[in-house]
């Protein structure tokens, strides 16, 4: 299943040209994919979390940038899961125009599960697999 969040693109994102820094746009996705965890229990403190699965690193960010994104406002992160592996998740993602019509980069992103303890990879629970499953793509 493929989510689609609405983000803001704040003044501050903006490079001296009024244009959003390229950097900015993983911050976008970061965002979207943030706001679907928490909606799911999904919380940085592993006290309040419903998963134990709360330490993520990002191991790879790739994107390919379309159209620019001019000015401040609201534009749409769609993203889904292309795989879940036992300690990793690939993400697809778009960041598209609020009517969805510009597509205005796409890419990948993926995450690792850490021990807390270690910081080492650890597998994935059951928990976390389950919630990551509307997300996967059919």
């Amino acid at each position: 299943m493929t989510e689609f969040r609405p983000v803001q693109v704040h003044f501050d994102d903006l490079d001296a040209m009024g244009v959003l820094h390229n950097s900015r746009y993983a911050l976008l996705v970061e965002r979207a994919v943030a706001a679907f965890w928490a909606e799911q229990g999904w919380a940085f403190d592993p006290a309040v979390s419903k998963f134990k699965d709360v330490f993520m690193a990002v191991r790879e960010f790739k994107i390919v940038y379309h159209a620019p994104i001019v000015g401040a406002g609201e534009v749409v992160v769609e993203f889904w899961m292309d795989r879940m592996g036992n300690t990793s998740g690939v993400y697809g993602f778009r960041v598209l125009s609020a009517d969805r019509g510009v597509v205005h980069a796409e890419g990948h992103r993926v995450n690792v599960n850490l021990d807390p303890a270690t910081f080492r990879p650890t597998a994935f629970s059951q928990e976390i697999r389950q919630a990551a499953s509307v997300l996967l793509a059919s």
